[in-house]
């Protein structure tokens, strides 16, 4: 079985690579997968269309969400915390 991908090897601190691990994990891809598709997003555009997309978003809607977040936060604020027993 041949394959074209290389591999290769870069140094990161600890405390990235282990938030870099739970990112992958949370996206349900080994680390490797999550590496190469940040630098496909990255390089491709589609990371800076997604966020051009989430910013027009904010800015059409942006006061809906915060009158949503704020009424969420009253609604939780008034059933006071729950008891952990529970």
């Amino acid at each position: 079985m041949s394959s074209d991908r290389k591999q290769t090897q870069i140094r990161l601190e600890p405390e990235v690579l282990a938030v870099g691990r739970d990112a992958a994990a949370g996206r349900d891809l080994d680390f490797n997968r999550y590496v190469e598709r940040l630098i496909i997003e990255d390089t491709t555009g589609t990371r800076a269309a997604g966020m051009a997309a989430a910013q027009r978003l904010i800015d059409d809607h942006g006061a809906f969400l915060a009158d949503l977040e704020a009424e969420l936060d009253s609604q939780h604020a008034a059933a006071g915390p729950r008891d952990a027993a529970a």
